[in-house]
C-alpha cells in the first residue's frame, strides 16, 4: 500500500536512488545501532556513524571483534575498524570494510554536534511516545474482552 504519492515504490528507481546517493545523504544511511546501555542512556536506536566511534561487529566472520573505527569509506559503504585486517597475497595487510549495519556502537565520541543531534532524535521520540502505553490505554485494552 502506497502512503506517499510523491515517492516511488518502484525497486529500480529505490535501488537508483541508493546506489547513486551523494555523500551527505549516504551518512544517514550508513546509520548503525547502539548498545542496549547508550539506547538505554539517550534513548535513541541508531546514529550515523563516525570516525573514532567504538563498535563491536556482530555478524560474520569477525563477529564479536571489537575496535575503533579508523574511517567512513562512504563510497565504497563500508567503515574501516582498527585491528580487522586480512594479509593479501604479496603480504601486504589491507583493512576489511565491514557493513555498518552489522556492526553495534558500543562508545559514542559526543562533541557538539553530536549532543544536538540525540537531543534532538531524544525529543521526537518522547514527543511521539513511541512505544510507550499510558496506565489508561492498557486498561482499555484489558477491557476489550
Amino acid at each position: 500500500m502506497k502512503f506517499n504519492e510523491a515517492v516511488s515504490s518502484s525497486r529500480r528507481k529505490s535501488r537508483k536512488s541508493h546506489f547513486t546517493a551523494p555523500s551527505h545523504i549516504r551518512r544517514k544511511l550508513m546509520s548503525a545501532p547502539l548498545s542496549a546501555e547508550l539506547r538505554a542512556k539517550y534513548n535513541v536506536r541508531s546514529v550515523p556513524i563516525r570516525k573514532d566511534d567504538e563498535v563491536q561487529v556482530v555478524r560474520g566472520t569477525f563477529k564479536n571483534r571489537e575496535g575503533k573505527v579508523m574511517q567512513v569509506y562512504r563510497r565504497k559503504w563500508v567503515i574501516h575498524i582498527e585491528r580487522i585486517t586480512r594479509e593479501r597475497v604479496n603480504g601486504a595487510t589491507v583493512n576489511v570494510g565491514i557493513d555498518p549495519s552489522k556492526v553495534v556502537i558500543t562508545k559514542l565520541k559526543v562533541d557538539k554536534n553530536r549532543k544536538e543531534l540525540l537531543d534532538r532524535k531524544k525529543g521526537s521520540k518522547e514527543e511521539k511516545g513511541k512505544g510507550k502505553f499510558t496506565e489508561a490505554e492498557v486498561q482499555a485494552m484489558q477491557d476489550v474482552d
